[in-house]
């Protein structure tokens, strides 16, 4: 075979992991193939490694096929039971560095600081050092749970070392992004914490070095449904077109599930809309427990990613009312930017996080965890808005959403780099 000319190497948690990096990656690894990348691969963790993980993930049946000239490769582990943790991470290292011994332009770019940013910089070091002089260039993409989790983890229980040496690693790299404007801020204000207890100068770098690169999304799937296959998938489900509130999201507390829950039970609305939660996560089985005896809320766990759209186009209200939680803070809003994209009602969220990025102004906006509020603006947006406000408002939407397509965002994140990119998330 030919060696590549342009090569896309994307080290991430990909499919079946249920993610915004793993959806990230596939949207990157997509809109290479338009872009004349003639290898593109996903390096990935084994199977078994994320089931045992406790990760949310698809069932190994339900996962989209990649476009022909993508590559999954899931590198098994370098040593025994004694090397515990570090034998995966060498297995996806070696594996990068097999590739950066080709001469091929590599851009390694990597979405997660903590552990794919050490992949990347341990494999370029050590290809460097075995001399095989890789034309490569590193981008690394805090996605927003890495700082989030990690650096605010590292600061709450004062080990100011972890947060040093990431840091460190992820400042060595030749271009650094964010997720969003709040990931670059909160990056940025946690770096000044870092450098007060520390006296390191990490801040003034991250203000003049990070820029934002937003998640891409293919919003081909979303624009232009077919009304049939809409009244199709509704009837499936036993729903009717604008009968329904839904939200679709993980079902997890800080998404502000319960809150919507609640808010449901007070409104008028629910007189002739059913509540819709499609999903899984940790709190579906609290959920459904202590909604048993409300006919009006339906479950639903096995949307699959061709009905997402589908569902979202139909309802008469979309809401993730997201609040901040210690373990957790929407960093953009990945689905809010879907379902916008697919027409339908509006969408009722907060301005928790990276959410007034996503949305841009064309959301109604709630106070977190106000479930007075979210149950006045459901049935202001049922009872009082007319057909033309929530056309113009779909509208706006949608227009501000395209903005978020995933060949966009590849050739703005990819214009300054080399033509070949390794990804890591």
């Amino acid at each position: 075979m030919s060696r590549p000319s342009r090569r896309l190497v994307i080290v991430v948690r990909a499919d079946p992991v249920i993610c915004g990096h793993s959806g990230e990656a596939r949207n990157l690894a997509e809109a290479a193939l338009t872009r004349g990348f003639d290898d593109v691969r996903l390096l990935t963790w084994p199977i078994p490694v994320l089931q045992a993980a406790g990760l949310p993930l698809k069932p190994l049946d339900r996962i989209m096929p990649y476009s022909e000239g993508i590559t999954v490769e899931r590198p098994e582990p370098v040593g025994d039971y004694r090397v515990p943790d570090g034998r995966y991470l060498a297995g996806l290292t070696g594996r990068l560095v097999e590739l950066l011994a080709e001469p091929v332009p590599t851009t390694c770019v990597s979405m997660y600081l903590a552990p794919h940013d050490a992949v990347v910089r341990d494999a370029v070091d050590a290809a460097r050092a075995a001399g095989y002089a890789p034309d490569v260039h590193t981008i690394a993409k805090a996605v927003g749970s890495d700082v989030t989790n990690v650096i605010r983890s590292c600061l709450r229980e004062r080990r100011f070392g972890a947060a040093v040496v990431l840091f460190t690693r992820f400042l060595a790299n030749d271009q650094v992004i964010a997720v969003s404007e709040y990931t670059r801020q909160e990056i940025i204000a946690c770096a000044e914490a870092v450098d007060t207890h520390c006296g390191t100068r990490f801040a003034r770098q991250c203000v003049r070095r990070i820029s934002v690169s937003y998640p891409p999304i293919d919003t081909s799937a979303y624009v232009d449904l077919d009304p049939a296959l809409v009244d199709a998938a509704l009837k499936r489900r036993g729903l009717e077109r604008d009968g329904y509130v839904l939200f679709l999201s993980r079902v997890t507390r800080a998404k502000g599930v319960y809150d919507l829950v609640d808010a449901f039970g007070q409104c008028q609305a629910r007189s002739r809309l059913k509540l819709v939660i499609a999903g899984n996560g940790p709190e579906l089985e609290h959920l459904r427990a202590i909604t048993q005896h409300d006919d009006r809320i339906l479950f639903l766990t096995d949307v699959e990613d061709d009905e997402k759209p589908l569902l979202m186009n139909g309802c008469a209200v979309y809401a993730l009312p997201t609040k901040p939680e210690p373990d957790f803070v929407e960093t953009f809003g990945i689905a809010l930017t879907e379902k916008m994209l697919a027409g339908g009602g509006p969408v009722i969220t907060t301005t928790t996080g990276g959410v007034g990025e996503a949305v841009g102004g064309t959301a109604v906006l709630v106070e977190a965890g106000n479930t007075t509020h979210i149950a006045a603006e459901i049935d202001r947006v049922v009872f009082d808005m007319s057909a033309e406000e929530r056309q113009l408002m779909a509208d706006r939407a949608r227009e501000h959403a395209l903005s978020f397509d995933r060949v966009r965002v590849f050739d703005s994140l990819f214009a300054t780099s080399d033509p070949a990119v390794v990804l890591t998330g």
